[in-house]
């Protein structure tokens, strides 16, 4: 690849950025085909040169001791039902953050930087709530931060609402590593808190800002762009009702902006469905 101008060496970034390459492994690249039997792994600049023949085994070293690794807790149902117990013990969003902050039966978290708990005001009218936290989220410890999240605000603004007068969650709240899909054993883990989430705030309307995030708070099985644009319902644990719209997530908007007046359409129905419930109130 010829990089032979700033901008093309800025999109390079970029792409590590978004795959989740954050830092060097070693001040010299190497040649990860050319690795001796040792292990050792050749610079690219000494890669032409002839390997040496290997060693017959009873002449090889023994391995040096490796201090074991900390177990990673998989989830299962075990943790699922540990997550259900701890989310049902919060009588507040304090003690709901502390319990998620304390709980380790989620693989994600040992891979995260930071807990992404939520934004906003926790008073608000209306709640969003997105699928994980991305790169610049884990780096902040806040949801949508990064380019998502400047979309989003433009559309909150767009109807008269930001960050102050909504509340931001995920699905998800520690960032998978290099921003892969989580898995439905990991999606399962974290629905007690982001449930619990809800309940909590307790807002008039719930916005779900993608598929993933629709079908964990919906129990939807259709794709987004068969649910958006049509009013659905979340139901607490205690049996509460919330009226909520399923729409694109802005990071899908970002890959396809000839999608956006569709979101723009949902929003709208958001702003309307507020205004009606005001009136009503």
């Amino acid at each position: 690849m010829d990089l032979s101008s700033e901008k093309e060496l800025r999109e390079l970034l970029a792409f590590y950025a978004e795959a989740g390459v954050d830092a060097a492994l070693s001040e010299e690249p190497s040649n990860r085909f050319a690795a001796d039997e040792t292990g050792t792994v050749a610079p690219i600049r000494q890669m032409d040169k002839p390997r040496p023949a290997a060693a017959p085994d009873e002449a090889r070293p023994a391995p040096a001791f490796s201090a074991p690794r900390m177990a990673v807790a998989v989830p299962d149902e075990g943790q699922v039902a540990l997550a259900r117990e701890r989310a049902s013990k919060a009588a507040t969003l304090d003690e709901l953050r502390q319990h998620m902050a304390e709980f380790e039966g989620c693989n994600l978290k040992f891979t995260a930087k930071n807990l992404v708990f939520a934004d906003g005001n926790p008073a608000a009218e209306v709640m969003f709530v997105g699928e994980a936290p991305g790169r610049d989220e884990d780096l902040e410890g806040l949801p949508f931060v990064g380019r998502s999240g400047q979309l989003l605000d433009r559309m909150l603004a767009a109807i008269g609402l930001d960050r102050q007068s909504v509340y931001i969650a995920n699905v998800i709240p520690w960032r998978p590593p290099g921003n892969r899909t989580p898995t439905p054993q990991e999606t399962e883990i974290c629905r007690p808190f982001i449930e619990r989430q809800v309940e909590l705030v307790g807002p008039k309307v719930l916005v779900t800002l993608g598929g993933p995030s629709a079908k964990t708070l919906l129990n939807a099985t259709e794709g987004v762009l068969r649910l958006r644009g049509s009013w659905k319902e979340h139901v607490t644990a205690s049996g509460t009702s919330i009226p909520a719209m399923p729409t694109l997530h802005p990071a899908y908007l970002l890959r396809n902006p000839a999608h956006k007046k569709l979101a723009w359409r949902d929003f709208l129905e958001v702003k309307a469905k507020l205004r009606a419930l005001r009136a009503g109130s």
